[in-house]
């Protein structure tokens, strides 16, 4: 009677699993940070967000809390945490200039070996994959409003990837932090011009996941993917 049961539960149970959280397999950084990972179709991806503060090589990654310094680092790596507060690095990780996340430079590489930083064209896979632009956020998003605020639209986190609302230092008329519970903002390694580098994004206000591009010299988190 048992052995009929599990076979009934079995049988009207989905007949695909799409979406797998990797419960053995981990990552781990030159830090020491380790990190938890999820296959999404072909591609297995950090479920967590970047939070090193080492190049691969053992150089440091320059830590820059003064906005004004921060604008001035053009052609260079440099992160800090939201806020310069390290008590977001748990859950939000750090945020990265997009010169950090070049990977023209194999002498300082931020992945992990074996990993690399996904680019925009792996992004719009992962994407696609989970249904397109206009509803793929949601499938991204940690559901519920514990670190998203407001309604965190259309969010169901199906795939695992725990999307999480990092927010951004944004470089504008000045340079400040901004939209922490509100917006997901994560680097491609995909370079859109001289001036502008690509990125991903994903709103509590919507489920959409959109790619566009941006000044390089902006803070956004950092995802990496399987080699």
């Amino acid at each position: 009677m048992k052995n009929l049961f599990l076979f009934l539960v079995l049988m009207i149970a989905p007949c695909s699993l799409t979406f797998a959280q990797d419960k053995t397999e981990t990552v781990t950084d030159i830090d020491g940070n380790v990190y938890k990972t999820v296959t999404i179709g072909t591609q297995t991806w950090m479920a967590e967000n970047l939070k090193v503060t080492k190049y691969t090589n053992g150089d440091p990654i320059p830590n820059i809390t003064d906005g004004n310094k921060w604008r001035q680092q053009v052609n260079d790596g440099a992160y800090c945490w939201y806020n310069n507060d390290i008590s977001y690095k748990d859950t939000y990780g750090a945020l990265y200039n997009w010169y950090a996340v070049d990977q023209q430079r194999p002498d300082r590489r931020l992945a992990p070996v074996g990993w690399h930083v996904a680019s925009k064209e792996e992004w719009q896979i992962l994407i696609d994959y989970l249904g397109g632009n206009d509803i793929a956020g949601g499938k991204l998003k940690e559901t519920g409003t514990a670190h998203w605020t407001l309604l965190n639209e259309g969010a169901t986190n199906e795939s695992g990837f725990t999307a999480m609302p990092c927010g951004i230092r944004f470089i504008g008329i000045g340079t400040y932090y901004t939209d922490m519970g509100v917006v997901g903002w994560w680097w491609t390694s995909t370079k859109y011009s001289l001036f502008k580098s690509f990125y991903v994004l994903t709103s509590n206000g919507v489920a959409k996941a959109s790619i566009s591009e941006i000044n390089p010299c902006n803070g956004f988190a950092v995802r990496c993917i399987k080699d």
